[in-house]
């Protein structure tokens, strides 16, 4: 008989630090040792490693994931008046990102089941005033990028992916890190490479937009007192820069578990009634940051799986369009009904490296056992 009072973690982000705690603790007392904590040779270390890692030519590590949006956006020159498409259905840092540079976010829904942003509805939203466009790889499965680099370089817009989710995935057998003009990435601890803190990073291929988000997140400076323009404090410090050195090293190997974890979902929930399963696409490798399901009745299916001993998150339970945040945008219920639906229907499940076959036993069999 299953002991109830055991719970199943959501994710368990202790037991990641476990299996490297030597490691991490040799990296982080190198970095005590030193006397050096900011702008020093683990960062550069780490910038190195991480830009080979995405296959980028450039990587600038930055203070967190929604800092990485708005310095990406900056250093390509959006502010005050542009306006820049994102998906209707994320986190709202993707939407707060475009608003600290003084741009409007402008919502786009996804496709339905797929969840990324569509293609088809995007030249619908260009306007005189759009100027670039954050497509965001939800979930851990990138979005359509040709289609969305197509349509950006036909219109001359700009493209700053959002990879908060995405490390370690791939499109068309290259890793995301520099398919946009700029892409963002948060190491917020729950993340695929999670750092033991805040942390973010931009990567490039071009030499000019990594050399103005260096410059733009240490006081608009490139020379110590020397200040080309208004910037801000968003460094990635040399502790954070130090772990995740070792926590890179493993990303791979962590990311083929949560494969393993998802494919046993996939195979052992298909046939539920009213469970919509994830909608695995061609050419796109997921990392399966969230494993995430749909049903109607999502809030009794949540409570079931609680009192089986379950942990479970919804992502997102209201849609950034709807949110006290953009309330002066004067969007209403009904201007996005695909976000909002999936706001109402989605479930995530346990999801990690170090989640159990128990633990994901258990999962499917309460899934399974669910009679609403």
């Amino acid at each position: 008989m299953t002991d109830v009072s055991v719970t199943v973690p959501f994710l368990d982000v202790l037991a990641a630090t476990q299996e490297l705690e030597t490691q991490v603790l040799e990296a982080v007392e190198r970095v005590v040792r030193s006397g050096w904590y900011l702008l020093g040779d683990e960062l550069a270390a780490f910038e190195r490693e991480f830009a080979t890692f995405t296959n980028a030519k450039h990587a600038v590590g930055v203070g967190n994931g929604l800092d990485a949006i708005v310095l990406a956006l900056q250093a390509l020159g959006i502010g005050p008046g542009d306006e820049v498409l994102v998906p209707s259905n994320t986190f709202i840092a993707t939407w707060l990102g475009v608003a600290r540079t003084g741009a409007i976010p402008v919502g786009v829904e996804p496709i339905d089941g797929e969840w990324n942003i569509d293609p088809d509805r995007l030249e619908a939203a260009i306007t005189s005033r759009t100027r670039a466009i954050v497509p965001v790889h939800l979930y851990g499965q990138p979005a359509d990028l040709k289609a969305v680099l197509s349509i950006a370089e036909r219109q001359g817009l700009v493209v700053v992916e959002d990879a908060a989710q995405a490390h370690g995935a791939s499109y068309a057998d290259r890793r995301i890190g520099s398919h946009g003009h700029a892409v963002a990435w948060s190491f917020y601890p729950g993340k695929n490479l999670g750092a033991f803190g805040d942390g973010g990073a931009v990567t490039t291929n071009d030499a000019n937009i990594a050399d103005r988000v260096r410059a733009l997140g240490n006081y608009g400076s490139s020379k110590k007192y020397l200040h080309d323009f208004a910037g801000t404090n968003s460094r990635l410090d040399e502790i954070q820069a130090a772990a995740l050195r070792v926590k890179l090293r493993y990303l791979d190997s962590w990311n083929a578990r949560r494969r393993i974890v998802a494919e046993r979902y996939t195979q052992e929930l298909a046939g539920i009634p009213g469970l919509s399963l994830p909608r695995m696409l061609p050419g796109r490798e997921h990392v399966w940051h969230l494993y995430v399901v749909d049903h109607e009745l999502r809030d009794q299916l949540q409570q079931h799986l609680a009192t089986r001993g379950i942990q479970t998150l919804v992502h997102y339970p209201i849609p950034p369009h709807l949110s006290g945040a953009f309330a002066s945008l004067g969007l209403v219920e009904g201007a996005f009904p695909i976000a909002e639906r999936a706001a109402r229907t989605h479930l995530s499940l346990p999801m990690g490296p170090h989640l159990s076959g128990q633990h994901i036993t258990r999962v499917i069999d309460a899934c399974r056992s669910f009679r609403p």
